[in-house]
C-alpha cells in the first residue's frame, strides 16, 4: 500500500509540474491552468480525481472566446457567463461560434445552439456541455475536469452560469 501511495503522490507531483511548466511556454496569458489537489485524499489512499481549473478574465461585451488549448469556450450573453465544453455532445466535434448568426454550430452535422447553450436544431439530441464556472474577484474560473450534460443533471446544467457584476 505504501508503494501505491508514493507512485501515486509521484504522479500528482509530475502532473502539477507539467502543468506549471504549460504556463510558461505558450499558455495564452488568459488561460492559466491551475492544479488544486488535496493531500488528505493523498494520505488517505482514495483515488484522487485530479482536478484542473482555468481562468479567464470576465468578458466586457456580449461575445465568445475560444480557448482551445484547454477545449473551453466561455461566451457572455448579457449579465451572464457560461463555459462549455469545445466538443459537440452528437460526436464530438469543434463547434464553431457564428458571430452574424449569433449561435453556435456543429460543423460536421450542423446541429445549431443558442449562445447560452441551449440545442435549437440538428442531429444532436441535447443541450451543449456546460463546465463548473465561478467568480474570482476579476476573473472566471472554470473546472475543466468535469463537464455537466443538460439531460442528466438538468439541474447543475442550468446552475452552470456566472451572473456579471454591473
Amino acid at each position: 500500500m505504501t508503494e501505491r501511495r508514493e507512485f501515486v503522490q509521484s504522479a500528482v507531483r509530475g502532473v502539477a509540474a507539467l502543468l506549471g511548466l504549460s504556463v510558461l511556454n505558450g499558455t495564452p496569458s488568459f488561460a492559466q491552468p491551475i492544479v488544486a489537489l488535496s493531500t488528505t485524499e493523498i494520505s488517505s489512499g482514495v483515488d484522487l480525481p485530479v482536478r484542473v481549473e482555468a481562468r479567464y478574465p470576465i468578458p466586457a461585451a456580449d461575445g465568445v472566446s475560444i480557448d482551445t488549448k484547454n477545449d473551453v469556450i466561455i461566451a457572455r450573453v448579457g449579465d451572464s457567463a457560461y463555459a462549455f465544453a469545445l466538443a459537440c455532445p452528437h460526436q464530438n466535434t469543434a463547434l464553431r461560434w457564428l458571430k452574424k448568426d449569433n449561435r453556435f454550430q456543429c460543423p460536421k452535422h450542423q446541429s445549431k445552439y443558442k449562445p447560452t447553450g441551449e440545442f435549437i436544431t440538428g442531429r444532436a439530441t441535447r443541450n451543449m456541455d456546460r463546465l463548473p464556472i465561478k467568480l474570482d474577484g476579476t476573473s472566471l474560473v472554470v473546472d475543466t475536469s468535469q463537464e455537466i450534460r443538460s439531460d442528466s443533471d438538468a439541474g447543475r446544467w442550468a446552475a452552470a452560469v456566472v451572473k456579471i457584476p454591473v
